[in-house]
């Protein structure tokens, strides 16, 4: 008998194990604790840091020399590294990211390709980079006029110490280097040169140009993975004080605020930058008729430019003699905030009239959304890179065609990768993640607050990102080329849909569909003021929008950020159930009006034609009772029953019997897998409509079908899930019921062989009784 028990407990446990295992492995609903790590006394529960919080420190003294003639610089750095773990560090990793440029990297080494069809000479030159030298060349390494041994490997530098580095001690060391800048429109990267052969300047950008400590951290170590590309960078914070000698006739801007003022610019940009800071719109400082000027010099003197900027993570730089400057000082909260423009007459009048405007708008909203600006100084520069972020400054690519004109989606290009490029000072300047590993943690949150300040720009502003629709395309594609959001950065397919677009529109939808703004907002400025000048994980990041809005989230980070299933909620169907009044007057004549809307069928439409004369009425003798009886007229015995049945009922009862309800049971079938709020407009037969909101969780014990009961006090015309497209649902077909045709378009057209002109060209050709001017590229 004991064996039996034994047995018996044995069995139900296995049962229940077995249970549980199916449970834990596709219920959506499971939550995400054991994927994240378990809290201790560097990052708490709750996603805030903890009470045993660290992180490392790198201050720089830094002197560089640009040789315009070359295009190359000279370097010496000074770094003070302050080791504030809890370990002895017996070596430290430096990051030598201008060695992407070397011949030999891995970023070109391990480049794939596709079918070569038909390229052009400057795609093909991205592919032949023999011709350019890149790379550092580290002339030394030393600490108080001692060599230290140091070892290259890629992209990283391991210096080994004289001795451990304890904590709470610190490091002084020193490195000189020499590097080739790259040209960006032909090896491409972040930073670079671009070569304006008219005029025969230059334009300098600046980025990754110094050898800068890698991260050592709670969390991984020392950060050491290389640098391929699409990685961006893993930075601790640290103060500079960069010294930089260019041309004297160069125009330099930079992150940090310019210490030698007075020996580098004249008394009249002095006083103009001083009255900028009060203005209430962008005011020259250098303008293009002195930039006209400039680029005629080609002066060999030099002259240096010190600028300071504390407790940043990075410094990035721009140079050139053909720069216009614009600057206004914008209000964040208590402080003044100088907005800055420089950029190339070939960016007019596209910059001088909205780069700096927006500046000031992604300042503004982003600190409405995050926290205060705490910087002197946000700058964006027009040069050859497209669109990249440093601490106070940016670069920054669209310009206007030749004749001055552009197209809307030139301008609104431009106004969007400025708010982009200044937001990162946000993310991840100031709130530091590892780009390197977790490249959402700034791109998508960034994405998404670039959103909110397009839409505050204007009414209905083209923002090509955020809004669920958008993202409908990327997440009905083939799932064998989609990645999860929580993919390492090198590893991504489709890197903008994927690190962009996607975790913008997620967040979207977190913050108008499932919390709400007012939740929402409050939890993600906590994340943001939490993790100021730190290091969060995406962990931090989760639990903290979790712990601070009292949601539970880990269905919506499971589906959303872990996995590649699009969301498909479909109607099955919808059975209509009415109260039956039991009232012989109310009943029978529903069920007459019924027979009589009821259309013949084909069969009876034919007869009535077709059959000439019905036995009963040539043989009348065959008719009886029935024939004459009416089965839908009300009999005293109907109306005695129905008011001994009505008597008996309570007011309670009589009440709902008189309310004639409509009870709509609704079936819903999730097919594309990621679970999300069912969101159901019921339009009425008299045309008005209501919308019905349920919360995710009614797929909590089912994620794949459920059915819902909806009890109206009219009928329902149609049912239509997601009606306002909030929650990116891939295909609307089956969203209604009864079933309607979702319109598509095609289009037919000839293929184009000339350049189409912009509307702004089109116009001034219509206005034009001349010739008009001929566009760049159109002869």
């Amino acid at each position: 008998m004991k064996k039996l028990i034994l047995y018996v407990a044995c069995f139900s446990c296995s049962i229940a194990a077995s249970a549980q295992g199916g449970i834990y492995n596709s219920n959506k609903f499971h939550q995400l604790e054991e994927l994240w790590p378990t809290p201790n006394g560097y990052r708490n529960g709750a996603g805030a840091p903890g009470h045993e919080y660290w992180q490392q420190r790198a201050n720089y003294d830094i002197k560089i020399e640009l040789n315009d003639e070359n295009q190359s610089v000279t370097g010496s750095e000074t770094i003070t590294y302050t080791n504030n773990s809890p370990d002895a560090l017996t070596y430290i990793w430096l990051q030598l990211d201008q060695n992407i440029f070397d011949p030999k990297s891995d970023t070109y080494s391990t480049q794939t390709n596709g079918p070569l069809k038909d390229m052009s000479f400057e795609a093909l030159n991205m592919f032949n980079q023999k011709e350019f030298k890149g790379g550092y060349t580290i002339k030394s390494v030393k600490t108080a006029g001692s060599d230290l041994n140091y070892t290259i490997n890629k992209t990283m530098m391991r210096v080994e110490l004289p001795q451990p580095l304890k904590p709470k001690q610190s490091f002084t060391f020193s490195v000189d280097w020499f590097n080739y800048i790259n040209n960006a429109k032909i090896n491409g990267g972040r930073g670079g040169y671009e070569y304006f052969a008219g005029d025969k300047n230059i334009i300098y950008e600046m980025a990754q140009w110094f050898p800068r400590m890698c991260v050592y951290d709670d969390v991984n170590g020392w950060q050491t993975k290389q640098y391929l590309g699409n990685g961006e960078f893993a930075l601790d914070f640290g103060d500079y004080k960069v010294s930089i000698t260019v041309p004297s006739d160069h125009i330099v801007a930079a992150t940090g605020t310019l210490q030698n003022t007075s020996q580098v610019l004249s008394k009249k940009q002095i006083d103009l930058l001083e009255q900028a800071k009060n203005a209430p719109k962008p005011i020259m400082i250098v303008s293009q008729d002195e930039a006209t000027a400039n680029e005629k010099n080609h002066s060999k003197n030099k002259k240096t430019w010190i600028f300071q900027a504390d407790n940043v993570r990075d410094f990035a730089w721009a140079s050139s003699r053909k720069f216009i400057w614009d600057a206004m000082g914008v209000q964040v909260g208590p402080k003044k905030v100088m907005a800055m423009s420089y950029y190339p007459k070939e960016a007019s009048p596209l910059w001088d009239k909205y780069s700096t405007h927006a500046i000031a708008q992604t300042l503004t909203t982003y600190s409405r959304y995050t926290f205060g600006y705490p910087y002197p100084t946000a700058i964006s520069v027009n040069g050859p890179i497209g669109g990249m972020e440093y601490p106070m400054i940016c670069f920054n690519g669209p310009r206007p065609e030749a004749d001055g004109t552009y197209a809307a989606s030139t301008k609104y290009g431009l106004i969007s990768v400025v708010i982009h490029e200044v937001g990162h000072n946000f993310f991840p300047m100031i709130v530091s993640s590892d780009e390197r590993q977790w490249t959402w943690m700034d791109e998508g949150l960034n994405t998404f607050l670039q959103y909110l300040t397009e839409q505050e720009w204007e009414e209905k502003y083209p923002s090509r990102r955020g809004e669920p629709r958008d993202i409908v395309p990327y997440m009905s594609g083939d799932k064998a080329t989609l990645d999860p959001i929580m993919t390492n950065s090198e590893s991504i397919l489709q890197f903008g849909n994927n690190a962009y677009s996607k975790p913008a529109t997620a967040l979207n939808i977190l913050r108008e569909t499932v919390m709400g703004r007012e939740l929402f907002d409050y939890a993600f400025k906590e994340y943001a003021q939490r993790w100021m000048f730190k290091h969060p994980q995406p962990a931090d990041f989760f639990r903290t929008m979790e712990d601070a809005s009292g949601v539970d989230l880990d269905w919506f980070w499971r589906g959303w950020f872990y996995g590649t299933d699009p969301v498909d909620i479909a109607i099955k169907n919808v059975t209509w159930y009415s109260t039956d009044t039991q009232n012989p007057e109310v009943e029978k004549n529903a069920k007459r009006k019924k027979l009589e809307a009821e259309p013949l069928s084909v069969s009876e439409q034919r007869n009535k034609t077709s059959i000439k004369q019905y036995r009963v009425d040539k043989f009348p003798e065959l008719k009886d009772f029935y024939n004459a009886y009416d089965p839908l007229v009300v009999s005293e015995s109907d109306r005695t029953k129905y008011q001994a049945y009505y008597n008996a009922l309570n007011d309670k009862d009589k009440k709902a019997l008189a309310a004639g309800l409509n009870y709509y049971l609704v079936d819903f079938e999730n097919v594309g897998g990621l679970i999300m709020p069912v969101i159901l407009q019921m339009e009425y037969a008299d045309g008005t409509k209501e919308i019905v909101r349920i919360p995710a969780e009614i797929w909590r014990k089912n994620n794949q079908k459920v059915a819902k009961l909806f009890i109206t006090e009219k009928p329902v015309k149609q049912f239509e899930l997601d009606p306002l497209q909030e929650t990116a649902d891939i295909d609307r077909s089956n969203n209604f019921f009864p079933y309607k045709a979702v319109e598509s378009k095609f289009q037919l057209f000839k293929q184009q062989h000339e350049q189409t002109l912009n509307p702004m060209q089109v116009e001034r050709n219509n206005n034009s009784a001349s010739t008009p001017t001929p566009v760049k590229g159109n002869n």
